[in-house]
């Protein structure tokens, strides 16, 4: 009887100690799992910032690649607009923002032309990354191309400046529109004075 009674006791503890062993088992696993899932989701936040500060860089690139003045000089065969909604020497508020700075900004109006328009992505010539929808580029500025307005996904070589290795690249054509575009000088929202800015559509300005 006394040996039934210690095999009982003992097996009491041993069963004590193998749920104690269990739980300590489950807490322990349940620490790793809670500090796995912090550690994906900090690394989550880190590949998100990254991806963000990559966009910023990207578009502070492309800001710094633009020429934000130009020398004034139009392409061969552009015609001045017969009566533009904003004539040369008046005032109008851009409402664009090709650039950082522009949206907002009072202009002086320098020419008005009326033209197509294009909105284009094309490879930079030296190399440097893809452009896309870049604003604008106007049908004087494309070589061999007619009198007729490019269809959307057509292809032409550009003669035009607007950005460093524009010059000689080939344009794919996203946007067309027949409008009058603007030649603007004006100073920008963060202070900086340009002068004759390749282009403003009309829908792009609007009375002060």
């Amino acid at each position: 009887m006394a040996n039934k009674m210690m095999i009982g006791m003992i097996s009491f503890a041993a069963a004590l100690t193998l749920t104690a062993c269990s739980g300590d088992n489950k807490e322990e696993a349940n620490q790793n799992d809670a500090t796995q899932n912090q550690t994906t989701q900090e690394e989550t936040n880190e590949m998100s910032g990254n991806e963000m500060e990559e966009t910023d860089s990207k578009e502070d690139s492309e800001d710094a690649a633009m020429n934000h003045s130009s020398d004034g000089e139009v392409p061969e065969g552009l015609k001045d607009a017969e009566d533009p909604t904003f004539p040369v020497g008046s005032k109008a508020v851009i409402q664009a923002d090709h650039m950082e700075g522009m949206n907002g900004a009072e202009a002086t109006i320098v020419g008005a032309y009326d033209t197509i328009v294009y909105s284009v992505s094309y490879t930079p010539t030296n190399g440097g990354e893809p452009v896309k929808n870049h604003k604008w580029v106007i049908h004087e500025e494309l070589e061999g191309v007619g009198n007729e307005p490019l269809e959307v996904g057509s292809q032409a070589k550009m003669n035009a400046d607007h950005m460093e290795g524009m010059q000689g690249a080939t344009a794919t054509i996203d946007s067309a529109e027949e409008t009058t575009v603007y030649m603007v000088d004006y100073t920008s929202t963060t202070g900086e004075e340009v002068k004759n800015h390749k282009w403003v559509t009309e829908s792009e300005l609007s009375a002060e």
